[in-house]
């Protein structure tokens, strides 16, 4: 599953930093259960190809207020529309950086439309089922978490 991962770990942080001026440092790999999402707005792409999966990525209301702001030069302060919007561009500009890392490395994969899930305590539906593999990361703003669920189709 590294594979399919680490091309979307780099491609977070080439988006956070390049389109929202916002570094972030990724933690520790982790495995876990369907649970609640540890944040207020999720985004999930489903991925097809070789192998099928989803990414997703759930943000607290502190760091996505900071990564928007950043990105659209405003100054909000609490969820809205336009940060729920812009969560979803954010997934899809991370699915199509990380899908040019793996068609560079031998992969196809389509990418779904992403769509958006909000609110304390929400769960994130991945597209297959399979060990879910999280990792955190830290920005200034707070915390954000990437999700990666991916099986073979063969």
């Amino acid at each position: 599953m590294k594979k399919y991962i680490s091309p979307f770990l780099a491609a977070t942080l080439e988006v956070l930093s390049t389109m929202a001026n916002t570094p972030a440092r990724p933690g520790n790999p982790l495995k876990r259960d369907p649970k609640p999402a540890d944040g207020v707005i999720s985004a999930i792409i489903d991925m097809t190809g070789g192998t099928n999966g989803s990414i997703s990525i759930t943000f607290s209301e502190s760091c996505i207020v900071q990564v928007v702001n950043n990105m659209l030069g405003e100054s909000y302060t609490e969820m809205n529309d336009q940060i729920q919007d812009a969560v979803g561009e954010l997934v899809n500009m991370i699915s199509g950086a990380a899908r040019k890392r793996l068609e560079a490395n031998g992969f196809r994969f389509t990418a779904g439309i992403p769509h958006t899930v909000t609110g304390e305590g929400h769960t994130i539906d991945h597209s297959v089922q399979g060990a879910v593999v999280v990792i955190p990361f830290k920005t200034e703003g707070g915390l954000f978490y990437v999700e990666a669920c991916f099986t073979d189709s063969n």
